[in-house]
């Protein structure tokens, strides 16, 4: 079964220089398949852990909100 969620974009939850600190951390780990782009792919590649959700797909709405779906069965 595939779940969807949405994120506003116009919610604020985090400071500027927190979101600067999580895009830091996170880089560390980031690895690149060749030199396709994510257009050309067209695909979410995802490596969930145990307990931790498979993303399907990321879309932006009309309204303009971030909607993910994703599998509701843990992995």
């Amino acid at each position: 079964m595939i779940v969807s969620m949405q994120l506003d974009p116009n919610a604020a939850s985090y400071t500027d220089d927190e979101i600067v600190a999580k895009i830091n951390s996170a880089t560390a780990a980031i690895t690149r398949e060749g030199a396709l782009s994510q257009d050309d792919l067209k695909i979410v590649k995802t490596a969930p852990a145990a307990g931790e959700f498979l993303v399907k797909n990321i879309h932006r709405d009309a309204d303009g909100k971030l909607d993910i779906e994703y599998d509701d069965t843990a992995q």
